[in-house]
């Protein structure tokens, strides 16, 4: 059997800073307020040419060079995200037209979960002997999505991408992967208006039904409550325990998530990877963009166990499990 490995890791950042010191001038909150609830400093905002597809074909391509392979040997792109674009044509297939790849493309829509779901469905048709390079991206430009009069939401938000790619081996790399959703909290965490349900009428864009609203409390104790249970999951999955993983690498949402989830896990806060403080939740950027700032710090050697985990809107969550395989930066 085939097993999914990592051969090249990539992101991109904006160039734009948006600091505590910036959201104080915009909207009722301070500095203090910010640290002390979310462990946040700073945001990546996108500029205004720049889009979902365009910062994923960035990140895309830094992957592509770091595995030391072109556009021609991709075979399937997968993009995980919660702000495509447009509804339609996939976001995926703008960043294959900006590659210029000529493979099949599709999007993954789990919220801040999306990466993980992704990265499921490439591992899948490694396995499965359907395709032997896949390219998989987590990108978003979420300020668009944002009530910037909403001092609860927009100081959590930033835009980013990163990317993997995974390529068929004899060693495996991806070990085992967890998904969940209850979709009886859908009302937890969501943009309203602009799909099916909620046309994006003029009456519910000047309600700002098209923008993100979150019921903060809830994700906090849905996030705290299925972090831990999704990642011994998926370590169990592996034949592996807790103590076996090298990195814990979650979705970058809240400091104090981060916090929690090492002490109900009984690992040291320094081995539950964060740049929450510089980056913000960038949704479905944001473990890529994590994994991305270990290797290239040089904080991952061969044989590291990795436990990667995802929650967000639908509700969903996931947990990866990843031993690298790649090489030192």
């Amino acid at each position: 059997m085939k097993h999914a490995a990592i051969v090249g890791i990539g992101a991109y950042l904006p160039e734009r800073r948006l600091t505590n010191a910036d959201l104080e001038r915009m909207v009722d909150t301070t500095d203090e307020w910010i640290v002390t609830r979310t462990g946040i400093r700073e945001r990546r905002i996108a500029a205004d040419h720049e889009t979902t597809s365009s910062l994923g074909a960035e990140a895309a391509r830094a992957a592509l060079g770091d595995a030391g392979l072109g556009p021609a040997d991709i075979d399937l792109i997968v993009l995980g995200t919660s702000s495509p674009d447009h509804i339609f044509p996939s976001t995926a297939a703008l960043v294959q037209a900006r590659l210029g790849c000529t493979c099949p493309a599709v999007d993954v829509m789990a919220a801040c979960t999306s990466f993980i779901y992704a990265l499921q469905h490439a591992t899948s048709s490694i396995e499965s002997g359907r395709a032997k390079r896949v390219l998989v991206i987590g990108a978003e430009v979420f300020s668009r999505l944002i009530d910037w009069t909403d001092r609860g939401t927009c100081v959590l938000f930033g835009d980013g991408a990163g990317a993997l790619v995974l390529e068929a081996s004899d060693e495996a790399g991806v070990l085992g992967i967890e998904l969940g959703a209850d979709g009886t909290g859908a009302d937890v965490l969501t943009v309203k208006a602009g799909g099916s349900a909620f046309p994006a009428t003029v009456e519910r864009i000047e309600a700002r039904e098209h923008l993100v609203q979150m019921a903060g409390s809830e994700v906090f104790k849905f996030a705290v409550r299925v972090i831990p249970e999704a990642v011994r999951a998926a370590l169990a999955s592996s034949d592996l325990s807790v103590a076996d993983a090298r990195w814990f690498i979650p979705h970058q949402a809240n400091q104090r998530i981060l916090d929690t989830m090492a002490d109900r896990l009984g690992v040291p806060h320094d081995r539950v990877f964060s740049n929450i403080a510089n980056l913000g939740n960038t949704s479905a950027a944001s473990i890529p963009l994590a994994m991305n700032d270990l290797y290239t710090t040089g904080n991952l050697r061969p044989g590291d166990v990795l436990a990667l985990v995802g929650f967000g809107a639908g509700l969903t969550w996931g947990a990866a499990v990843v031993r690298w395989t790649k090489g030192a930066r």
